[in-house]
């Protein structure tokens, strides 16, 4: 019997992710998609059994639950030092940085071991991830070059990213994800509508005030004369770091509401407001792969993105694509392809069919059978 060990104590984290999401989802298809003699095991650092029970549930497939003995801080600091843990052998997938990164072998009971890098923001984006955050990530990174068997990056724009800071050499494989089988519209629809108070007619986006998210600037796009009318409504936290998105748009001089953040949303939720949009927009300005993206378009919501080259590569020309370049200008530009979308049917009517079709070429299933091909070619 194969063992494939996978890193999911990014699932239990306290404030879920993009990471967090992408280990999760990963993991559900890896234990579906298993092949014959295999079986999926999840390592986690020491929780409660709170924790543990979560953890069951979210991924009731797993053939065991491999605890480390130490807290989920110590783990990722160990793992920094390249300090060996009891892991319990076989091969290990990380689906994030998290990962036993040191020298291995079959002697030793650890046949293989693969981490994935989600993006290159620790160098092209160091203020936004934080002076600590962006330092492990390096580190992580440099004992990845060393060590890692295999290096999955959900693009290739990533994997173009790295290769200029990191030099990883042909060990880099290209797996991206996809938006949650569980991300359909439910059929209470109408009375979640009117939980959330979505107003007829509105724009939405996925985002917090990250800088690399571009909701500032998507906010200030929010000034032109053609979007009066029309509210943005913000799936993610109002506040980060301090600040605040009602501020923003104070600052920015719309009135009260005309901006509104509805928090992190759970599937239902979010599907409806992806489906009722008039437009989404994800004006990123740094991005690894631009989940929210394909999420919009799998319901046929017409789409606003920039032009970062992960972005341009899942949409793959069915969104409107808004330069970054000269910054200054970006959200003018901003308001005015997203000003083009409300008002042209025949452009929105293209758009909804060219993001489904788009949105159809993604499947967790694909990206779990593809992480067992790496693994037998390993």
């Amino acid at each position: 019997m194969t063992t494939l060990r996978v890193i999911v104590d990014d699932v239990l984290t306290d404030v879920p992710d993009g990471v967090s999401r992408y280990s999760l989802e990963l993991t559900k298809q890896l234990v579906a998609t298993a092949p014959k003699g295999c079986v999926v095991e999840g390592v986690i650092a020491a929780h409660n059994d709170t924790d543990r029970r979560l953890l069951q549930q979210l991924l009731p497939g797993l053939a065991g639950v491999h605890a480390l003995p130490v807290g989920s801080r110590e783990l990722a600091l160990a793992w920094q030092m390249g300090v060996k843990l009891p892991l319990g052998g076989g091969l290990i997938h990380a689906p994030s940085l998290l990962a036993p990164l040191f020298k291995h072998d079959s002697s030793e009971g650890l046949d293989q071991t693969t981490v994935t890098i989600h993006d290159a923001s620790a160098w092209t984006a160091p203020d936004s991830v934080g002076v600590v955050e962006a330092a492990w990530q390096k580190a992580m990174v440099k004992r990845a070059r060393k060590f890692a068997d295999a290096i999955v990056v959900p693009t290739h724009a990533v994997a173009e990213q790295l290769a200029e800071v990191a030099k990883l050499g042909d060990r880099i494989r290209v797996i991206g994800g996809a938006p949650s089988d569980t991300l359909q519209l439910p059929s209470d629809t109408d009375a979640r509508t009117a939980a959330l108070r979505l107003p007829e007619r509105y724009i939405a986006t996925v985002s917090n005030l990250d800088p690399r998210k571009g909701l500032r600037q998507l906010v200030a796009a929010m000034k032109d004369p053609a979007l009066a009318a029309i509210p943005l409504l913000v799936v993610g936290p109002e506040e980060f770091r301090g600040e605040r998105v009602s501020t923003v748009a104070m600052e920015a001089g719309l009135p009260e509401g005309r901006v509104r953040t509805l928090g992190t949303l759970g599937d239902a939720d979010l599907a409806v407001v992806l489906a009722k949009a008039e437009v989404f927009v994800y004006p990123n300005l740094a991005s690894g792969f631009g989940l929210p993206v394909i999420e919009a378009m799998r319901f046929g919501t017409p789409v606003v993105h920039s032009d970062d080259p992960a972005v341009l590569e899942v949409s793959f020309g069915a969104g409107v694509t808004v330069a970054r370049e000269d910054a200054d200008g970006y959200p003018t530009r901003l308001g005015h392809a997203i000003a083009e979308v409300l008002n042209d049917a025949g452009l929105r009517e293209r758009l909804r069919f060219a993001g489904m079709d788009r949105a159809a070429a993604f499947s967790w299933r694909s990206s779990a059978e593809l992480v067992w091909k790496l693994h037998a070619e390993l």
